[in-house]
């Protein structure tokens, strides 16, 4: 897709903005959503309410307005990313009229914030015409990305409802749940790594809450699978009001609401290379899709699995890999736990105590010219990819994904 140009005064400006969306873009994304959610409560149902609480919506936010004005003279640099949040949007339902509004707020608190600047309405003009140009990107990508949603064998447009068949504790704080379509129509197909939206509504005083969980089982099965942690609230913030209903009130039998399979972190089945599959925590689900997926559709590719966790307990599916690994010779598999129990130390796979590092890795990974996959909190994806760049593998086969709003690592 090939952006409008922007004029060459446009782009003068906006470049010359990127220093103070630096210091300041923060506080500018921050009273955007405060005035936009005062104004258009209705749009509450979008946006994940613990996300903007922590900061790390408005700081994500930031961010890209900051990427927008650094790359003025490249927009298409930035495609990729905005295909990436394209489908986030996708799965959460955003439509081409809530554009207008997000551009009407967004371009009011820049204007307050930067009220002091002698060129204050240029700054605002060159910033609408941008915002326009980019827009339209995202509004012409999500159409196409609705539509192909829709139109796929058993696929379909905002919400579906699905029947929760089966629920299954797979450690103290992960369960399981098995979906499949309350309307018994055939269940469309995704992409190993990708994610469902699910809605529901705790307080019915309250706007209804959207949380993304990837699909944690392969496609070829007549069923959805989430695996969701269930997280400890903090004090003042509504951290976990989704995963704790989900957990404590939804049993097999209820339905839920389900926006179709979305997500740009897939795997690449076409490469002969070696997989890699790193995983920190809950981060493990999309990875044991691919797993899965591998071991169905191309058998012989060798795999290693990495799974990080803080104990035994805490751990996941560790009796399902286990098993791959000593039912095939092309699967790998190397645990790390952070504080293991004496049991946890008998544990015929774990290769080091702590976290993750370097010897961990080197250790596992018997072939470094290898795809790698990894997903787990933000420090863990930092290590990780610290560690990737040190060995010199190239961008293009270091692939990660973020739970939650993309973050800089």
């Amino acid at each position: 897709m090939v952006m409008a140009v922007l004029k060459e005064s446009t782009k003068e400006i906006i470049r010359s903005t990127a220093p103070v969306l630096e210091q300041e873009g923060e506080r500018i994304t921050s009273l955007f959503y405060k005035k936009m959610f005062q104004d258009h409560p209705e749009l509450l149902n979008i946006f994940n309410q613990t996300n903007q609480k922590q900061g790390k919506q408005p700081r994500a936010l930031a961010g890209t307005l900051y990427a927008a004005a650094v790359n003025i003279d490249r927009l298409e640099s930035l495609l990729p990313a905005i295909r990436q949040i394209a489908h986030k949007h996708r799965s959460l339902n955003v439509k081409p009229e809530h554009y207008p509004i997000v551009g009407k707020y967004l371009l009011m608190a820049m204007r307050e914030v930067l009220q002091d600047s002698p060129d204050i309405d240029d700054i605002i003009e060159a910033w609408e015409e941008t915002y326009g140009v980019v827009a339209k990107v995202f509004i012409d990508t999500e159409a196409a990305m609705y539509a192909e949603a829709e139109e796929k064998i058993g696929g379909w447009r905002g919400f579906r409802e699905f029947t929760v068949i089966k629920k299954e504790q797979e450690s103290r704080v992960i369960t399981s749940f098995y979906l499949k379509p309350a309307d018994e129509g055939p269940l469309a197909s995704f992409e190993p790594g990708q994610y469902i939206s699910v809605q529901v509504m705790p307080d019915y005083s309250k706007p209804a809450h959207m949380r993304q969980y990837s699909l944690s089982d392969s496609p070829d099965k007549d069923y959805y699978r989430i695996s969701v942690k269930k997280e400890e609230g903090m004090q003042g913030h509504e951290d976990g009001v989704v995963s704790n209903y989900l957990h404590e009130k939804i049993e097999a039998g209820d339905t839920l609401n389900l926006t179709a399979p979305a997500g740009s972190f897939t795997l690449k089945e076409n490469s002969d290379r070696p997989l890699v599959l790193i995983a920190g925590g809950v981060g493990l689900t999309p990875l044991v899709s691919m797993l899965n997926t591998s071991s169905v559709r191309n058998p012989d590719r060798p795999v290693t699995f990495v799974a990080a966790a803080k104990s035994g307990e805490l751990h996941a599916m560790d009796d399902h890999v286990r098993s791959m690994a000593e039912g095939s010779s092309s699967v790998r598999y190397a645990v790390c736990y952070e504080t293991p129990s004496v049991e946890d130390r008998r544990h015929p796979n774990l290769l080091k105590e702590g976290l993750v590092d370097e010897e961990l890795l080197s250790d596992a990974v018997p072939d470094k010219d290898a795809e790698y996959y990894f997903c787990g909190p933000v420090p863990f994806l930092r290590k990780v990819n610290g560690i990737l760049r040190d060995w010199g593998i190239p961008e293009s086969r270091i692939n990660f994904e973020f739970f939650g709003p993309s973050q800089s690592i």
